[in-house]
């Protein structure tokens, strides 16, 4: 377990705190772990109802730890991102997102498994799988076109184009837009609020509104081109090229 996942349990509401700050919360295999063990937990109690995803410090993710992933290449099935990522269309619970400052690849894909998604209005939204020679997850390429039309999606896609948070509500990428320094004060009322609904009535319109064919197809497939790009000198040398710029995460 790692101390880079806070999880607190309050008023029905689990929230899951990325807390690694000085690397803007970039997702190593042990936090992938952590927040799959914390979003079961939740799953399997009854008291809760939301769960809540935020980040500690300027940013809510810089997405997958580079580091992590040339040193332990594998997806695996039994922990890390694969896990998790099978893991989001299965969750009954509400799910909502904070996000704030930087939030990259994982940490977009995985808002279009959330029911509601507050932005802080410093959120700048990118996926630049292409770039760094991989290709999207969390069956984002089939979300997402759905969500926001083909051509925008291949925008944001192809040629990792970064979004604001004004253009994210636009598109539909978000539900609103509040300042950074009321949004995790304004997540948790909301979530409260979400989490005093009658939990029967909750339960089945979180049901109805999330019914799907063709998911967990995608997302296999997704993971398989991902499993392959991992091993690709596309990947390592994009990745290589990244460190040595010096940048975080």
């Amino acid at each position: 377990m790692t101390d880079h996942v806070m999880v607190s349990l309050s008023g029905g509401v689990c929230e899951c705190r990325l807390n690694r700050p000085e690397k803007r919360n970039a997702i190593t295999l042990d936090m992938y772990d952590a927040l799959w063990d914390a979003i079961v937990r939740a799953e399997a109690n009854d008291e809760v109802r939301v769960i809540l995803l935020s980040g500690a410090g300027a940013s809510f993710t810089a997405g997958n730890d580079l580091g992590d992933f040339l040193s332990a290449p594998g997806l695996g099935e039994d922990r890390g991102p694969a896990r998790f990522i099978r893991l989001l269309p299965k969750i009954r619970k509400v799910l909502i997102a904070a996000v704030h400052g930087s939030t990259v690849g994982i940490g977009v894909t995985l808002l279009l498994h959330c029911d509601l998604v507050l932005a802080g209005r410093s959120a700048r939204l990118s996926m630049p799988f292409v770039k760094l020679g991989l290709v999207p997850e969390a069956a984002s390429s089939l979300l997402l076109p759905r969500l926001i039309g083909h051509q925008r999606a291949a925008e944001l896609l192809l040629l990792g184009t970064p979004v604001d948070s004004a253009t994210a509500l636009h598109m539909g990428l978000v539900n609103r837009v509040v300042e950074d320094d009321v949004l995790h004060e304004e997540a948790r009322a909301w979530a409260a609020t979400v989490a005093a609904q009658p939990p029967g009535a909750l339960h089945a319109t979180k049901q109805l509104l999330r019914s799907e064919t063709g998911l967990t197809a995608r997302i296999e497939e997704e993971l398989q081109a991902f499993q392959e790009r991992l091993s690709s000198a596309e990947f390592k040398s994009a990745a290589q090229a990244f460190f040595s710029k010096g940048r975080p995460g």
